[in-house]
């Protein structure tokens, strides 16, 4: 199936440049007030503002030291400004390794620009900082950060906090001067990891959540391998940037994902299922011909194929010859097994270049196959008329004829053997008719007697050749795979090929001839290493199934168009044709295009069963039925009737419904289950922190000066918004 009408069909977006960033705002406002200062410390993005403000600032966590060349300046960028400059994007790196913190020095750039960009202009920080960390953050990450912030900044106070629990928070809290003691699951997405983090009364349950390996950045690089598996030869590079757009705007969860699957078996259900993303292409400029010019080519092209069947021909008589002379001369030497004694036939065998009595009957069957094929051939393509031309010069003696005679009788010689080859091909072909007559007279008796037995017979035999044509198919894809068995004793055969009658050091220096090829036999070689190859026996197969499929569909009545070896071949291919469409050859567009069916929801179900991907962890209503299982049926009711959902992966439109037929099972009968998502799922932790930073139990969650030089950096203040690795107080 060539594709011809796809009508949605969605471009990739261009890559625009950045814009500017706003300027500062007045620091004037926020001098000597201490306004808290929120840092939602991403590992794709960096958000930063004081708590006053509506919506923070933000940007990609990136930096990049780059050294202009036209003034030969050194430059830092951060964020959207490394796509500014091409080389910069080589030398950008992030302050976040996968879902740790390690690049402090990228970290401390990022906070200059931060403070900077807020128009901070003094010595130091002077405003107390709310930032967020990973759930059970790594104590190095979390010594290192703090250190930065006292030692480099010399900020007044600094809490830490999940962003999770602050986005559940935000859409949780009741008022400012209200206390928080809201129940619920929070699932956070986040970039390298999914947390799932249980809180009661307003505080988190830390020592109960749980983490699962897997992120909007895993599914972003799985996507983009999926999509190099089936497009192996795609003409144009597929980036991370273009494979997190299309995760994001084509890719959804399934509510069911097995049912889906066997739904998508339907070629026409899967194609409709899919959608197209056309990359950018240059359409090749062709070379415009005259007619004339159209003409002389094609009439070249005509005289070079004849000569080529010509010479093809004339190759096939020759070997046709020869090949009758050795298998007379072999047949004279089998005949002549029983006048000689058993060591003086030893012997003449091993002059003849055979082991045993075998390898010479052997030899001669299949001389004797492959005349019968070749005679076959030369009666279809020879000339019906019987009469024998004439050919004066054979019998001449050479000493009678000159130069140019002695090539008229050679070439009259060719021509005999060929006449005569023709004709005993034809006295065969006329034998093979009767005898296929009477093969059909035979099998027209056994079908009138016994319809079912004829019937069942013929099925095994169209069974065993389909059978068998399978086998030879995969034997074909398992060869592409190094590592698979056909593979592996291809290069066995390969190896021990090398080994056999391998010539010696001194041969080789003496310049000892290579005679591989003098025999035609020698090419076997090739069929053997490569087992897959086309053969005659393939296409004689494929004659013969197509033979016994004509017959059941003649007799058998309840032999179907849909059960031949076509039509069962033709649903597969229409299957894979909608998988992936074939365009036709030249066509620029339709090469560029890439189409998503199976792929839109495979990789949004890697939430739920990592295995897909190869990750060893639970999914994420294991997870979660794994938490829930730490508290009484009571807490547990009180849990599930807030399923908070946060960060970009859940805006994915069926991520609630897909998760409540998770959950539903795990639960009691009569235990209501609600799933809500963040009102905003990327800004929220942000807001959060910002609303929770303005009451007055923010003032007793920061570590001062005072605090970080007497417990050190590793240590931080407990309470229900931070976390309980190595915190102290309540």
């Amino acid at each position: 199936m060539l594709v011809d009408d796809w009508s949605a069909v969605t471009p990739v977006p261009t890559h625009a440049l950045p814009t500017l960033p706003p300027p500062p705002d007045a620091y004037n406002v926020h001098r000597d007030q201490h306004t808290p200062l929120i840092i939602d410390n991403g590992a794709t993005h960096l958000r930063w503002g004081f708590a006053t403000s509506s919506s923070p600032r933000y940007g990609p966590n990136a930096i990049s030291k780059y050294k202009e060349r036209r003034n030969n300046k050194p430059l830092l960028l951060f964020g959207d400004a490394i796509d500014v400059e091409s080389g910069a994007k080589a030398q950008s790196r992030s302050a976040w390794e996968g879902d740790v913190l390690l690049n402090f020095d990228a970290l401390e750039n990022a906070l200059d620009y931060a403070f900077v960009n807020l128009g901070i202009d003094t010595p130091t920080v002077d405003h107390p900082i709310l930032m967020t960390e990973r759930l059970s953050t790594p104590l190095h990450s979390r010594a290192l950060t703090t250190e930065l912030m006292f030692e480099q900044y010399s900020v007044p106070s600094l809490s830490y906090c999940v962003d999770g629990i602050m986005s559940f928070y935000q859409n949780n809290n009741a008022g400012r001067d209200s206390p928080f003691t809201a129940d619920g699951i929070c699932v956070s997405f986040n970039t390298a990891s999914t947390s799932v983090m249980p809180i009661l009364n307003g505080k988190g349950i830390l020592s109960h959540a749980k983490r699962i390996p897997w992120g909007a950045m895993q599914s972003s690089e799985y996507l983009l391998k999926l999509i190099q598996l089936k497009y192996p030869n795609f003409p144009t590079r597929v980036t991370s940037v273009q494979a997190n757009w299309m995760l994001q705007k084509f890719c959804d969860v399934s509510p069911d994902y097995q049912t889906l699957l066997r739904t998508l078996k339907d070629p026409l259900k899967l194609k409709s299922s899919g959608v197209i993303i056309q990359f950018p292409y240059t359409l090749p400029t062709a070379e415009e011909k005259t007619e004339e010019e159209l003409a002389r080519i094609a009439e070249k092209r005509k005289e070079q194929g004849r000569k080529l069947q010509e010479l093809a021909a004339k190759t096939r008589l020759e070997k046709l010859v020869q090949k009758e002379n050795d298998l007379q001369h072999l047949v004279t030497l089998r005949e002549a097994r029983s006048d000689e004694g058993k060591r003086d036939w030893a012997t003449r065998l091993a002059n003849e270049g055979f082991d045993n009595d075998q390898e010479l009957d052997d030899t001669i069957k299949r001389l004797e196959a492959d005349l019968k094929k070749a005679r076959k051939k030369e009666a279809a393509e020879g000339d019906d008329n019987l009469e024998e031309p004439a050919f004066p010069l054979v019998d001449v003696p050479d000493a009678d004829l000159d130069e140019e005679g002695l090539k008229e009788k050679k070439k009259q010689k060719l021509m005999k053997a060929g006449f005569e080859a023709r004709a005993r091909a034809r006295r065969e072909k006329e034998r093979e008719r009767e005898e296929k007559m009477k093969e059909e007279q035979r099998e027209a008796d056994e079908r009138e007697s016994d319809l079912s037995g004829w019937s069942r017979k013929l099925r095994e035999e169209q069974d065993a050749l389909m059978t068998r044509i399978r086998e030879r198919a995969r034997r074909k894809v398992a060869l592409t795979d190094r590592k698979s068995a056909a593979a592996q004793a291809r290069m066995k055969n390969i190896a021990n090929l090398a080994s056999d009658e391998r010539m010696s050091k001194k041969k080789r220096k003496t310049g000892g001839e290579d005679t591989f090829g003098a025999d035609d036999a020698d090419w076997a070689i090739y069929r053997k290493i490569n087992t897959a190859a086309p053969s005659d026996e393939e296409e004689e197969d494929l004659n013969q199934l197509q033979l016994i499929e004509q017959k059941l569909l003649a007799h058998d009545p309840t032999f179907g168009l849909h059960e031949t070896h076509a039509a069962i071949s033709a649903q597969r291919s229409a299957l894979m044709d909608s998988f992936k469409p074939r365009y036709e050859e030249g066509d620029v567009e339709g090469s560029t295009r890439i189409h998503l069916n199976t792929e839109r929801w495979r990789v949004c179900e890697t939430w739920f069963s990592p295995g897909i991907a190869g990750v060893d962890s639970a999914g994420l209503g294991e997870v979660i039925q794994n938490v829930l299982s730490r508290f009484t049926d009571a807490e547990k009711g009180r849990l599930v009737q807030n399923v908070f959902l946060t960060g970009a992966p859940s805006q994915f439109p069926s991520m609630i419904q897909r998760l409540h037929h998770t959950l539903r099972p795990l639960l009691l009968q009569d235990m209501p289950i609600n799933i809500v998502r963040a009102a905003d799922p990327t800004l929220d932790a942000w807001k959060g922190m910002a609303a929770f930073s303005m009451t007055d139990e923010f003032k007793t969650t920061g570590m001062t000066k005072a605090d970080y030089e007497e417990h050190g950096a590793e240590r931080i203040k407990k309470w229900w918004g931070s976390n309980w690795n190595n915190a102290f107080g309540s």
